[in-house]
């Protein structure tokens, strides 16, 4: 039974992250180039990449560091919106988790809705808008439901996984409401979001760490 996450499992989370988007930069791109500008994949490489390169350089103290460094690095190395969207998240996270080496549960349930919510705010989406929020929103309350419930990390990461591919999945069908991909109208329903997408690779990748195996199957679209 997994209890918590250290400062390790966190670390393994977003470096295996970023070596997922790594590996599907080209399916990232292809996305973005039928409903936006064809970047999300080459941005969130960048990104994502720059923060597994900062954690694996110098060890964070506490959880809060570590989100905090996460969210800081993809504010300044991601273009377009997925910069400030997914840094906001990991700075929301950042401020609720605390000066703590390891989350339970309820805390990193508690820190990923600060995150959303921090998310939300900033880019004035909701679910329904085709967005990443679309993914995001349903893992977050999976998440803390399977928390609520007693149910261990593993369990509600798992839980939160299936949840994101699943938001991901509805939102093809919508039409786009928020960013560029609203300017295609009916045109942009039957395509995936391109950030439902990695926003489902973050939570596949969680559910990965907090099982502590490599072996965990991701989500692709």
């Amino acid at each position: 039974m997994t209890t918590s996450l250290s400062l390790e499992d966190l670390t393994a989370w977003l470096t295996a992250f970023a070596r997922e988007v790594d590996a599907q930069e080209a399916l990232l791109t292809s996305l973005d180039a039928a409903i936006g500008d064809a970047d999300h994949g080459a941005n969130m490489v960048r990104g994502t990449r720059s923060v597994a390169q900062s954690l694996a350089a110098q060890t964070p103290r506490t959880a809060s560091e570590l989100l905090l460094r996460a969210g800081t690095t993809l504010v300044s190395s991601v273009g377009g919106a997925a910069g400030p969207l997914y840094g906001t998240f990991f700075l929301r996270m950042s401020r609720e988790a605390g000066a703590v080496t390891e989350l339970d549960a309820r805390g990193l349930g508690a820190a990923l809705r600060a995150g959303l919510e921090g998310l939300v705010l900033r880019g004035r989406a909701e679910v329904g808008d085709k967005t990443l929020v679309d993914a995001l929103s349903p893992a977050v309350a999976a998440f803390e439901g399977e928390a609520a419930a007693g149910g261990d990390v593993a369990a509600a990461a798992q839980a939160a996984a299936v949840a994101a591919a699943a938001g991901r999945d509805a939102a093809r069908m919508l039409e786009a409401r928020k960013g560029r991909a609203s300017l295609l109208g009916e045109r942009s329903i039957g395509h995936v979001d391109p950030g439902s997408a990695s926003a489902a690779l973050l939570m596949e990748c969680l559910a990965e760490a907090a099982l502590g195996s490599s072996a965990a199957p991701i989500t692709r679209s």
